[in-house]
């Protein structure tokens, strides 16, 4: 277990952590999304900010979530990151996804 996961173990004993941790479930899993993405195909927050004609700080606060994100903008950062919109909302089994990767580099 990840110390993110044991932390959130822990934390959701609280009601009013489980309670925000339940309402920004999705925000989570799109900004995990897109981190994960973007490191697989070894891209760097600039150059997805440039592939997206934007800043690099732009895609720094979507990945960490201190910026709301228009359907727009969530499109051309699947773009970006050549994928779509509906794959970054995706939970992602992360062990699976690892597996894949590796499974790919090897094909290549």
């Amino acid at each position: 277990m990840s110390f993110l996961e044991s932390y959130v173990a822990e934390n959701l004993k609280d009601p009013g952590f489980a309670k925000e941790w339940a309402d920004s479930g999705l925000e989570y899993t799109i900004a995990r999304n897109i981190i994960q993405r973007r490191n697989r195909l070894g891209l760097t927050q600039s150059e997805v900010a440039s592939r997206m004609h934007t800043k690099q700080n732009v895609v720094s606060r979507i990945e960490n979530g201190s910026q709301n994100v228009t359907l727009k903008s969530l499109k051309s950062l699947a773009a970006a990151l050549q994928t779509d919109v509906p794959s970054l909302m995706q939970e992602h089994d992360e062990k699976q996804d690892e597996k894949k990767t590796s499974s790919d580099l090897v094909k290549s």
